[in-house]
C-alpha cells in the first residue's frame, strides 16, 4: 500500500511538472503583460493619464520572420510625445504572396524597464491578422507613455525608446481578423489625429489660428464671416467635399497657390480619416475634439484645413 502510494505521489508530480512545461510559455507571457517584463508594453482600455509637459521620442523598428512573405514596415520612423499624451501611428503591411496568409505580430519596447509604462490601447498585435494575396493596408496603434515614468528612479532618465514588433506566420489561423477592416474611414482615429495634428490651429466652432471647422464639408472655401482668409483661397471657388479636402489635406500650396496653409498631412490613411471626422462636426453640434497636448510642439504640427 505504501509503495502504491508513492508511486501515485511521483506520477502526480510528473504531471504537474509536465503541465507546467505545456503551460511554461503562457503563463511566461501573462507575467510579462502583468509585470512589463521583458519590455512588455501594457494594454489598457482608455488614456487615463494626466498629460505632461515633460516629452519623449518613440521610435518604431519592424521586422518580418523567415516565411512570411510580407513588407512590413512603420509609416513614420519616430515622433515626439508628451508624457501621457495618446498618440496614433501607423503601420503598413502588404502580403507579397499569391495566397491569403494569417499573421501574429510579437513586440516588446527597449529599454526593457519601460514596459510596464508604456500603454497601449489599440494594436494589430493584440490578433492574429489575415492580409489577402497582394493586399495592403495601413494599420493604426494607438499608445501613450505614463507620466510616472518620469518619477521612478529607475527609468526618469530614459528619453527614448524603441517600440519593435516581429510579424511571424501564424500558428493558429482560424478566427483571424481581416486586416482590411482598416481600409474604412474612422472618424473616430480622425479625431485624434485632429487633436494631435490640427488642433493647435483650428477648433471646431470658434476661430484660433485658423477658422472654426464645424460645417466644413459642403461650404465655399473662405466662408466663415469675419474670419481673415488669403486672398488666393478667397477667390478660389472652391467649395469642400471630401475630394477637395482630400488635394488640400495633402498639399495646399497645389491646390491653392498662395493660400495661407503652409503645411500638409502626407499619409493618405490620416487624411481619410480626419475628413471623415470632419464630417461629423456640424455647428452646434455635441462632437467634441480630444485635448491637445500643453507647449509649444503642437503647434509646430498645425497643417490643417483652413475653411
Amino acid at each position: 500500500m505504501k509503495r502504491a502510494l508513492t508511486v501515485l505521489g511521483l506520477l502526480a508530480a510528473v504531471g504537474v511538472m509536465t503541465g507546467l512545461v505545456s503551460y511554461s510559455v503562457t503563463l511566461y507571457r501573462l507575467f510579462c503583460a502583468v509585470t512589463g517584463a521583458g519590455g512588455t508594453p501594457q494594454r489598457v482600455a482608455a488614456d487615463e493619464a494626466k498629460t505632461a509637459a515633460r516629452m519623449v521620442t518613440v521610435f518604431f523598428n519592424t521586422d518580418t520572420a523567415p516565411g512570411l512573405p510580407w513588407r512590413f514596415e512603420p509609416k513614420q520612423r519616430s515622433i515626439r510625445v508628451h508624457l501621457g499624451e495618446q498618440a496614433l501611428v501607423f503601420f503598413e503591411a502588404t502580403n507579397l504572396s499569391d495566397q491569403p496568409i494569417v499573421g501574429h505580430a510579437t513586440f516588446n519596447v527597449t529599454p526593457d524597464k519601460v514596459g510596464i509604462y508604456f500603454k497601449k490601447i489599440q494594436c494589430f498585435c493584440f490578433t492574429e491578422e489575415r492580409l489577402g494575396p497582394h493586399q495592403h493596408v495601413e494599420m493604426p496603434v494607438t499608445f501613450y507613455v505614463d507620466p510616472a515614468l518620469a518619477t521612478d528612479p529607475g527609468t526618469e532618465e530614459v528619453d527614448q525608446i524603441t517600440l519593435s514588433y516581429t510579424f511571424f506566420r501564424s500558428a493558429r489561423p482560424e478566427g483571424a481578423e481581416d486586416l482590411s477592416r482598416f481600409d474604412k474611414p474612422d472618424p473616430e482615429r480622425g479625431a485624434l489625429l485632429f487633436a494631435n495634428q490640427c488642433s493647435g490651429c483650428h477648433l471646431p466652432e470658434t476661430a484660433k489660428i485658423g477658422p472654426p471647422l464645424a460645417g466644413v464639408v459642403g461650404r465655399p472655401a473662405a466662408a466663415v464671416p469675419g474670419y481673415p482668409y488669403s486672398a488666393a483661397l478667397a477667390h478660389s471657388g472652391l467649395v469642400w467635399d471630401e475630394a477637395t479636402l482630400e488635394r488640400w489635406l495633402a498639399g495646399p500650396q497645389n491646390l491653392v497657390p498662395g493660400a495661407a496653409m503652409p503645411m500638409a498631412v502626407p499619409d493618405a490613411a490620416a487624411r481619410r480619416d480626419i475628413i471623415a471626422y470632419l464630417k461629423t462636426l456640424q455647428p452646434g453640434s455635441a462632437a467634441s475634439t480630444p485635448s491637445a497636448p500643453p507647449g509649444p510642439a503642437n503647434a509646430q504640427k498645425a497643417g490643417q484645413p483652413a475653411g
